[in-house]
């Protein structure tokens, strides 16, 4: 039986422009430009919120690279998440975009932000998509040291998941709702001793 210690590895690497960021952002450019301009900062119009809404559902079972990647195909393929235009789309452009080797062609999901944008329409006379998922942002915001103290759902996203499937958005479950909180700055789980920790604004 081994009596050597557990050695963890860091949650946290400092690059060497001296900036601590989270280990799935320390070497990858893609993912440490977005982790570094993008990831938490507040998000508060309709077409953004659609937009990461969107994209948070499509990441379901894939890895946020991959949907880093392909987003702009998926600008692109969707009109830059106009609701109104993608709300209006039918049989032709589901065809068309199962063919769009540039996005993920999945037809239950892509059917799912068709009908997402026709309910975040419906939302525009009862204050918005942005104003209702706002309105789930917690009193207060997790303090993560490590991975394992980063939570993927809480007692907000299963509101908020409840809340949008009410409304009949689809693809909404409580962890992906979680990651789009996380996105939009509505929590805070960048970890402590990050870079990026407390820079959104909304929370000190």
């Amino acid at each position: 039986m081994s009596t050597e210690p557990t050695v963890t590895p860091p949650s946290l690497v400092v690059g060497e422009d001296g900036r601590a960021r989270p280990v799935w952002a320390s070497t990858d450019e893609l993912l440490r430009d977005y982790y570094d301009t993008e990831w938490g900062m507040p998000v508060r119009d309709e077409r953004g919120v659609f937009e990461r809404l969107s994209l948070e559902a499509f990441q379901s079972g894939l890895s946020w690279r991959t949907i880093l990647a392909k987003r702009p195909a998926f600008r692109a393929a969707f009109a830059d998440f106009d609701p109104d235009t993608v709300a209006a789309f039918g049989e032709a452009d589901v065809a068309r975009l199962m063919a769009d080797a540039g996005i993920v062609r999945n037809r239950a999901k892509i059917l799912a932000t068709i009908t997402n944008a026709n309910a975040t329409i419906a939302l525009r006379q009862d204050g918005g998509l942005a104003d209702l998922v706002w309105s789930f942002r917690p009193d207060r915001t997790p303090e993560p040291v490590t991975f394992a103290d980063v939570p993927t759902t809480s007692d907000e996203s299963v509101a908020l998941s409840k809340a949008l499937r009410k409304r009949g958005f689809a693809f909404v479950g409580p962890t992906t709702m979680y990651a789009l909180m996380e996105a939009l700055g509505i929590v805070d789980t960048h970890l402590v001793g990050s870079h990026r920790r407390g820079t959104s604004g909304v929370w000190s």
